[in-house]
């Protein structure tokens, strides 16, 4: 396992390196990809604090997970290891080589054993509580005899169905509720001409990205403070990322326009078989028509995708809407990992043991 700094990874040579990783990963995760994690530390970690851990294999880059060393436990004084994210990074699993999982979680521990400093545990946040990645992290904490423990587990939407978009569709949302959709439908498009936007390449990119941050911004979180485009630093990293995105060809921009203004918006990650649903919008004032259902409806199309197998929605758990439309649940979980010596594994499963009420008897 080697440590670098992020702007080492600044390069042209190291960025396509990285994006090759990405490609083969075991397990997608865009919000680890060059084009969303170096706007996000270029704008959040001026300091330089997070190191980047990689995996070499064979002389190429085999595995990738941004690292912070912070005393901040959840508002709790505790030392300890984390994986670095943000308030809008949805997902804290690192990009791994296909085949290399085992591999890269023994070299990570290590590392962490050897330069743990102060810390008293590594801590993952929003680790995905299935697939290979997590399977393999279980079977090297048990043969290494290693104290763990899931401290926090919750579910969020997640579209996951071999079914055709509209049965899918006609199951989630009762009778009743389609009816009423149909009808602000029809009432939508007598207000002027009515449109569906989906767009998968670079086109109009700058456009697009200004009508969402300008249309979120007149909305709920323009008034709290909270949208993008409400700080330098949020707005910065949805522009760079939304362009990184596109010119990989990994976005999908979905919009519902009225006589050409955007009265609701998606923009989805996507990583081949996947997606993941980043950020939507809508106009208030076109509220009694549910824009945002409406374009939730639209989006079921990627259903028809070749290859299709899953969407994480990304969604806060109980979300008041998509978890209505979307049936199926992701699991994502914290978790805590016993590292260095006796002593320091023995102050860790007590600190569990307060945190939690059992012991630090490993990940299930």
């Amino acid at each position: 396992m080697e440590e670098h700094d992020w702007s080492e990874f600044e390069g042209r040579d190291r960025i396509a390196a990285w994006d090759a990783l990405a490609q083969c990963a075991a397990e997608p995760n865009p919000f680890y990809e060059s084009w969303y994690l170096l706007p996000s530390l270029r704008a959040l970690d001026r300091r330089g604090d997070v190191t980047l851990l990689t995996l070499q294999a064979n002389g190429q880059l085999a595995g990738l997970m941004p690292v912070l060393r912070t005393r901040d436990y959840y508002g709790h004084p505790i030392p300890h290891l984390r994986n670095w994210l943000h308030p809008n990074c949805f997902c804290g699993q690192p990009l791994v080589a296909k085949g290399l999982e085992q591999e890269f979680w023994q070299a990570l521990l290590a590392w962490c054993d050897g330069h743990a400093g102060l810390s008293l545990f590594l801590h993952l946040s929003h680790a995905p509580a299935h697939g290979p990645l997590r399977s393999a992290l279980k079977s090297v904490l048990a043969g290494e005899a290693r104290p763990a423990a899931e401290v926090m587990r919750e579910e969020r939407a997640m579209l996951h169905t071999a079914q055709p978009a509209e049965d899918y569709f006609a199951q989630s949302v009762s009778a009743k509720k389609r009816k009423e959709l149909r009808r602000q439908h029809r009432r939508l498009a007598e207000e002027g001409d009515l449109s569906v936007e989906r767009l998968t390449d670079y086109s109009q990119v700058a456009e697009w990205t200004r009508d969402f941050l300008e249309l979120e911004s007149r909305g709920w979180k323009g008034d709290a403070g909270s949208a993008l485009n409400s700080d330098h630093d949020t707005r910065a990293i949805f522009q760079h990322a939304i362009a990184g995105a596109a010119a990989r060809g990994r976005l999908e921009r979905l919009a519902i326009r009225l006589d050409g203004r955007p009265i609701a918006m998606l923009a989805t990650f996507t990583t081949g078989r996947h997606a993941f649903s980043f950020k939507t919008a809508y106009d208030e004032d076109y509220a009694r028509f549910s824009p945002g259902v409406l374009l939730q409806r639209e989006n079921l199309a990627m259903l028809e995708q070749d290859g299709f197998e899953w969407a994480d929605s990304c969604a806060s758990p109980d979300h008041p809407m998509i978890d209505h439309i979307w049936r199926e649940r992701r699991v994502i979980e914290r978790l805590s990992i016993g590292i260095g010596g006796a002593l320091r594994r023995a102050a860790f499963s007590t600190l569990i043991r307060l945190e939690t009420g059992r012991a630090a008897g490993g990940i299930s």
